[in-house]
């Protein structure tokens, strides 16, 4: 595992500098046999992390005129000795020199290897780990803060009060249990409930956290959704500013799923355009109509248009009693041209947009709208919410919650101290494998599979 490794860390093509990577014992070693300094000193003389300009040689052959920078273990990325060699970028000059540095000793990375070998010579955690692949492809600023703060060490401080609070409990049930002629007390003092309350609490905020952090990671899955000729393809150009979906005065026109991504004020928000949901002796269509009706159950967010110049009927109905009254935003379309519908009927429809796709008007106060049901106060600031964003960590704090509410149904019923120290050995393993205290070689293979080779 811990030989020397090297990869392209920056992406393929041309441009202005490639950056090959190197991590290991050997890194130095292998530097001396290809680069002369034009300083003309040897590379032990040269300082630690320092960037310094000479040139690549294979042999006698110029490869390249680079400038390399020396950072020796442990104070570097990985712990270890760590050297990047800046040339010129472009795909065979990049390439020329990572064959060069695997001749001459090193071996090629595996996906995430220089990442991982930060986690496991202790410099991050896994949760500082899995920050690292989600600040490499967010999206948007409020997701890249969140990673941010995730790397920064926010979720690892939290595991480790958490973790504290229960070990607090531990150190007494143990006690009581491995010392009984001691004379302590049984039941729990009331300071180490608490201590159970607190962890209860926050591992439940968190897990609530998860929705809207998944959300802002991976993006708002946000359906537009209506009968025929509400205007839902002038609305989806409207946002994007753009005729991205083609317009005409034809029911029907819209036959399968267009989706687009926006950055709407930091949040990403997938855009899908469904085909107008209604009863159609068209093959073609009536496949569009059932990708619809899919469509409303998977998204995130629907945003359900209607023709504000026309009365609400059949069709109207149907597709709004299908729509979840959780995840709805209800757009009144047309209100460029006279009012005739009447939405008090749609009961479980909260909050009515009135807009004009096609005058462009009332399209901010949607998008407003479409802001606040996302954040919903849970994210607004993300420098003082800890918001989980990973389906792993979620899990994990489900375990140790439900480990803590057997402990509380363990003292409220009476049962013996025995099973409050196997609910807290569970919570605690819990804890550690978010942070990755606990872990196999089949997580960690799966977490940094995801990674690119060179990071």
């Amino acid at each position: 595992m811990f030989d020397t490794i090297a990869a392209i860390s920056t992406p393929r093509g041309e441009g202005g500098i490639g950056i090959v990577r190197i991590s290991g014992p050997d890194s130095l070693c292998i530097l001396s046999k290809i680069f002369t300094p034009k300083s003309g000193k040897s590379i032990e003389d040269l300082r630690n992390f320092s960037i310094n300009y000479g040139h690549i040689y294979d042999g006698e052959t110029l490869v390249d005129e680079v400038m390399v920078s020396i950072m020796k273990g442990p104070n570097t990325y990985t712990k270890e000795d760590i050297v990047e060699v800046n040339c010129h970028g472009g795909f065979l000059i990049t390439e020329r020199v990572l064959e060069l540095i695997l001749k001459k000793g090193a071996r090629i990375s595996e996906l995430g290897e220089f990442t991982r070998r930060a986690f496991l010579n202790g410099r991050i955690d896994l949760t500082q780990a899995e920050a690292v692949m989600d600040l490499i492809h967010g999206k948007t600023d409020k997701s890249i803060s969140l990673s941010l703060n995730q790397l920064r060490g926010d979720l690892r401080e939290q595991i480790g009060h958490l973790k504290k609070l229960l070990l607090d409990v531990a150190a007494h049930v143990n006690v009581v249990l491995d010392y009984p002629e001691e004379g302590i007390d049984d039941p729990l003092p009331l300071d180490l409930v608490d201590n159970l309350h607190v962890v209860m609490n926050t591992t439940d905020a968190l897990i609530k956290s998860y929705d809207k952090g998944k959300m802002i990671k991976e993006g708002v899955k946000t359906a537009i959704v209506g009968k025929p000729n509400v205007g839902k393809s002038s609305l989806l150009n409207s946002i994007l500013k753009e005729e991205r979906a083609i317009v005409t005065h034809i029911a029907g026109t819209t036959r399968d799923i267009i989706e687009e991504v926006i950055n709407l004020k930091g949040v990403p928000l997938i855009l899908v355009d469904t085909a107008g949901i209604r009863k159609t002796e068209d093959f073609v269509e009536n496949i569009g109509v059932e990708k619809s009706k899919e469509m409303i159950e998977k998204a995130d967010l629907v945003l359900f248009v209607v023709d504000g110049s026309r009365e609400l009927d059949i069709e109207d109905m149907e597709i709004y009693n299908t729509i979840d009254a959780g995840k709805v935003i209800g757009l009144m379309n047309k209100m460029d041209v006279e009012t005739k519908i009447d939405v008090t009927p749609l009961t479980k429809i909260k909050k009515w947009i009135k807009i004009s796709a096609k005058e462009n008007t009332g399209i901010d106060a949607m998008e407003d709208e479409i802001y606040r049901y996302v954040v919903s106060g849970q994210v607004e600031d993300s420098s003082e919410k800890l918001v989980i964003t990973n389906v792993r960590h979620k899990s994990a704090l489900e375990k140790t919650k439900d480990a803590v509410r057997n402990i509380f149904e363990t003292i409220d019923s009476g049962y013996p101290m025995d099973l409050i120290a196997v609910d807290l050995k569970e919570g605690l393993d819990a804890l550690s494998e978010v942070t990755g205290e606990i872990s196999n070689e089949d997580l960690l293979d799966h977490i940094f599979s995801n990674f690119c080779v060179g990071k």
